[in-house]
């Protein structure tokens, strides 16, 4: 089955990304102490979040070499 995402799971995705009031954090705070559901929730995308911000993306060298030749021999038509 494929769970909907609720309000409360945005909000906590908002509250983990900082983006929340502090009124807001008070009502979030509160119901991931209340319901077990919602604190794993929680749990998994802070664990998520974690392995995200450990992910370092690069071109390819050959992409930005091809990005310098590019720059090098381009002429604006004016």
């Amino acid at each position: 089955m494929t769970q909907t995402c609720t309000s409360t799971q945005n909000e906590i995705l908002r509250y983990i990304y900082g983006e929340t009031s502090s009124s807001e954090n008070v009502f979030i705070e509160q119901s991931i102490l209340s319901d077990n559901e919602l604190l794993d929730y929680y749990l998994d995308c802070l664990e998520l979040k974690e392995d995200m911000d450990k992910i370092s993306l690069s071109p390819k060298e050959s992409t930005i070499q091809n990005i310098m030749n590019f720059s090098k021999s381009f002429r604006p038509v004016i």
